[in-house]
């Protein structure tokens, strides 16, 4: 196992864990009958108990009314803000894979934020109340320890294409984006990593309405992840992922070339240093 995917192993993971199975042995029963009782498998059950798997919050509310777990719930249900269901099993696929094809709509890449950036825009919700200081720090370093990603040997081929709303959402303000402008300008000149820009201008013609990712894996497989307003999801099937790879192969042809995206984004960085 990896550094990084044993950074997913958190301690939300563990603690629900010793708390699935103290509820289970209590009553005597075994991992099967669990799995048979709330629909899943009993491979499932015994990675959740061992803290390998976060659960859906779908698995959870089934097993609160089973265990009657209610005060731990409210607990789980702040916590769990910290990570998209669906994302734990993502970021094992984005470990291994040998390319990434990435497109964004309102804010940039998590692999390409500077740390300034990643924070300002983690520590929003605890602004507004929807998360603790402690999630939005734990997030913001999980972000950044994700970026190995972009530095080991071998490392994968990246194509973002980035939707211009995000070059110009001013995340931490002024300063904030200044450098993170330049560290994108920089990232978008390496020869493993192409940055596209798609400019307001395509209108209707941009295919995707949310941001999604495809993985090329080592056996040429290929996996993609997506992302609602309220969850993130794995997507292996074969249809789905021909019909996205088609898209986002329409999606590139109206994005700007490389040279022509990385000279928006200094246009888009020099608007910023002069107000």
């Amino acid at each position: 196992m990896s550094e990084l995917e044993s950074e997913i192993q958190d301690d939300h993971a563990t603690e629900f864990g010793k708390l699935l199975r103290t509820s289970r042995e209590q009553r005597g029963w075994k991992q099967e009958f669990l799995a048979t009782e709330v629909g899943c498998t009993s491979s499932y059950i015994s990675a959740l108990e061992n803290g390998r798997r976060k659960p859906s919050q779908q698995l959870v509310n089934k097993l609160d009314r089973l265990f009657g777990w209610h005060r731990f719930i409210q607990e789980w249900g702040k916590s769990g803000q910290a990570l998209f269901e669906g994302f734990d099993d993502y970021l094992r696929s984005e470990a291994k894979a040998t390319a990434l094809r990435i497109f964004e709509i309102n804010i940039l890449p998590s692999l390409f934020q500077t740390r300034e950036y990643a924070s300002a825009y983690q520590n929003a919700p605890v602004i507004r109340g929807a998360a603790t200081q402690q999630q939005a720090d734990d997030r913001t370093e999980r972000l950044l320890r994700r970026q190995q990603v972009l530095t080991r040997d071998p490392a994968p081929v990246v194509t973002a294409v980035i939707d211009e709303s995000a070059l110009r959402r001013p995340i931490g303000g002024r300063d904030v984006m200044i450098a993170q402008l330049k560290h994108l300008e920089t990232l978008a000149s390496q020869p493993r990593c192409l940055v596209q820009i798609c400019p307001t201008s395509t209108g209707e013609s941009r295919p995707f309405g949310h941001p999604i990712t495809l993985l090329t894996m080592p056996n040429r497989a290929i996996v993609g992840y997506g992302e609602t307003e309220r969850r993130g999801f794995l997507e292996r099937d074969p249809a789905t992922l021909a019909a996205w790879t088609s898209e986002y192969d329409h999606l590139q042809a109206e994005a700007l070339p490389r040279a022509p995206s990385i000279e928006f984004i200094r246009d888009v960085r020099r608007g910023f240093e002069h107000g």
